[in-house]
């Protein structure tokens, strides 16, 4: 039996306010997508996975991982669903690589699915807000824009980060978007427009964050001997790392660094035997602005305090030295926060097989795709490459 995990297939539902379809309608729908570019029989999946955040709240719905099951067809296998908040999708990519990694299982089909829209602005806000330290934070009125703000203004302060900049990532995002046929927002969006935005918690502006999101993404995911029966290119999985933080800001050294993502990356290219240099495209977890311009220092794109300027300098652009998020990012992709994970690992594969299109990277053969829950407190990581 091969030891290498690879995956043969991938599926995305279009990411919106999906008011006509149901949870497990989109689903169902990337999971068949999945499957269909696999080829692979439903008889040859041995197991399923599923990252969702909070479907309960959401939509009044768990047992995600039997619901999978049920309306996939795919009889009485073992179904498990992972929660490690935004990160859920990454979680359970990891959980089925180590699931596969290990011999326990041969050919899974992995899952991350939200609906967010069925609930108003105010209750997806409260129910996002669980993945921060709700005795010290939420409970006390700190949300999300609230707490990002408060790593911006830090991360000005201490490094000189202007507003520009992290206008210019909406700016570069949603200009990729605009050639992602699955993203939430397929349209530029000029750089007066989101300064101009209204203020969330000062200096996040409407447009330097994530919208609310209804989508779902799914894997197939299989051992070496099985691609081989499939798949001509399959993309193999050459490292999974995972690294936990504070869940509250007030007990970190700093709030302008992510120190679970600086650990995980480090290990992650460690295992794959890369430098940051080895890596041709990059999906960063940007759930505010900020976050994108932290990760590319945390990852190693470029030293603390210069993610600003690497943007500004287009250094990660598409056509940059380091291009991150073709995709369009969480912010104009969108983020389904349960599913986010498996559509930047997604994007990562269609880039290695060149199937991009338009927001296609040049030759890519290495990507990393990195995936945090709350302020940070869970990063997860993979670095993807061709056989």
């Amino acid at each position: 039996m091969g030891n290498r995990v690879a995956i043969i297939g991938v599926g995305m539902s279009k990411f919106g306010e999906l008011w006509e379809k149901n949870l497990r309608e989109i689903t169902l729908e990337a999971g068949m997508m999945a499957i269909f570019d696999s080829q692979i029989s439903g008889k040859d999946i041995d197991a399923i996975c599923v990252g969702n955040m909070s479907a309960g709240r959401f939509t009044g719905q768990e047992h995600l991982g039997a619901l999978a099951a049920d309306v996939g067809g795919l009889g009485n296998l073992p179904a498990y669903s992972v929660e490690a908040a935004c990160a859920s999708g990454g979680a359970a990519v990891r959980q089925a690589y180590m699931s596969i990694k290990s011999g326990e299982h041969d050919a899974m089909l992995v899952f991350g699915c939200e609906k967010m829209s069925d609930v108003n602005q105010t209750e997806a806000m409260n129910t996002i807000s669980v993945a921060s330290d709700w005795e010290w934070e939420g409970l006390f009125g700190a949300t999300f824009p609230a707490l990002f703000g408060m790593m911006a203004r830090r991360h000005m302060m201490e490094y000189g980060t202007t507003e520009e900049q992290l206008s210019l990532v909406t700016v570069k995002n949603h200009a990729n978007a605009a050639h992602n046929p699955f993203a939430q927002f397929q349209r530029p969006v000029p750089l007066k427009v989101v300064m101009g935005s209204g203020l969330l918690a000062d200096p996040i502006r409407i447009l330097h964050s994530s919208p609310v999101t209804d989508g779902a993404a799914a894997l197939v995911m299989c051992n070496e001997d099985v691609a081989k029966k499939y798949s001509d290119t399959p993309i193999y999985i050459d490292a999974s790392t995972q690294g936990s933080d504070t869940l509250a800001l007030h007990d970190r050294e700093s709030i302008t660094e992510m120190k679970a993502v600086k650990i995980s990356a480090r290990q992650a290219l460690e295992k794959a035997k890369l430098s940051i240099n080895d890596i041709d495209v990059f999906e960063l977890h940007d759930s505010f602005t900020i976050s994108e311009i932290m990760l590319t220092e945390d990852v190693g794109i470029v030293e603390k305090g210069q993610g600003g300027k690497a943007v500004e300098e287009g250094l990660t652009e598409l056509g940059g030295k380091f291009p991150v998020n073709p995709s369009g990012g969480l912010k104009a992709r969108g983020h389904p926060v349960g599913a986010t994970g498996v559509a930047q690992v997604v994007e990562i594969a269609l880039q290695l097989r060149g199937e991009c299109e338009k927001r296609q990277v040049d030759g890519a053969e290495k990507g990393m795709a990195v995936n945090t829950g709350g302020t940070g407190a869970t990063s997860i990581v993979h670095i993807l490459g061709r056989d």
